[in-house]
């Protein structure tokens, strides 16, 4: 029996996949092991309870796990990069008990300079799923840290953060811009408000209209429960608007997303006020890309049959 054991380990959450010979997921576990908040006996302790009864397959890791406060830090590559060169920069320990741990390298953008740990694996992983979008596409992983990235060829070729979910938490939690009593509530008209204010800004950008959201309450246009949900459109409004506005990402390439499905959701909402159509999100693209990259360090034998089947569907 072969497979391998796909350990996505981020700043806040730790989740497993365990996949057979064929690269499929067979289960999925989650738990609030980021490395910020492990349990007690650290990344050993996380590692040993989450795989707790699985077979002793192979491990390969993505994410902030490898960076300067993970488990091991392994260095950025620079782009361009595909998934034949990431696999050629795992590093490994070894853990408590005695089996490997690979990890995966993330990507540097001289460019910028930016970095990301976690989506490139992503990017590799929704690659496999979608063949067609190799030769040149467009990608938008929403999050905390937002990620756009272009691809041409198989490899990554540009990315850029935008902090638009943190932004969002800190305006919202300690901004007087949402002071006052009541709830966040699901104000899908405030919502588009807040886009189309933040694709109208112009050359100003989102910033210059932060302030409406108070001016908008306190003069009666906004009801102050509503308040939060202006603002998320705001704040994915101006996404939308900056990184179209950089040029950097073809127009005329497919967008794809990656991603939890209700925050996908307000993107596709807030795209279509730019004149983009976002395909739904692609989902598990950690497990699959993890898959893809320990076939190219030999982690995985991928059995006869597998490989017709893949082989079919590009």
């Amino acid at each position: 029996m072969s497979g391998l054991i796909g350990l996505d380990w981020g700043t806040s959450s730790l989740r497993a996949y365990l996949l057979d010979g064929a690269g499929e997921i067979r289960e999925t576990r989650t738990r609030p092991w980021g490395i910020r908040h492990l349990p007690d006996g650290g990344f050993d302790a996380a590692l040993t309870d989450i795989t707790a009864d699985w077979p002793r397959f192979p491990q390969l890791a993505c994410g902030m796990v490898g960076s300067r406060n993970g488990w091991l830090e392994v260095p950025y590559m620079d782009l361009p990069a595909d998934t034949t060169q990431l696999g050629s920069t795992v590093h490994s320990l070894r853990a408590k008990d005695g089996l490997d741990v690979h990890i995966v390298p993330g990507l540097r953008n001289p460019q910028g300079p930016d970095v990301m740990r976690g989506e490139e694996t992503q990017l590799m992983g929704a690659l496999a799923l979608r063949h067609d979008l190799a030769i040149h596409s467009n990608w938008i992983l929403p999050g905390t840290h937002s990620k756009w990235a272009s691809v041409r060829d198989g490899a990554v070729v540009d990315f850029c953060t935008l902090m638009t979910g943190e932004l969002f938490a800190l305006i919202r939690q300690h901004s007087i811009l949402c002071a006052g009593p009541g709830d966040a509530a699901a104000d899908a008209d405030a919502f588009e408000r807040g886009v189309i204010a933040a694709r109208d800004s112009g050359a100003a950008g989102a910033f210059s209209r932060l302030f409406s959201a108070r001016a908008l309450m306190l003069d009666g246009g906004l009801e102050q429960p509503s308040v939060p949900e202006y603002l998320s459109g705001l704040l994915i409004g101006e996404e939308l608007r900056s990184s179209l506005a950089s040029n950097r990402f073809d127009h005329e390439a497919p967008f794809q997303l990656i991603g939890d499905a209700a925050l996908c959701a307000r993107y596709c909402q807030a795209a279509s006020h730019f004149d983009i159509d976002l395909a739904e999100p692609l989902v598990d693209c950690a497990a699959y890309g993890l898959w893809q990259i320990a076939r190219r360090v030999g982690l995985v034998n991928v059995s006869s049959s597998a490989a017709s089947k893949e082989a079919s569907s590009c």
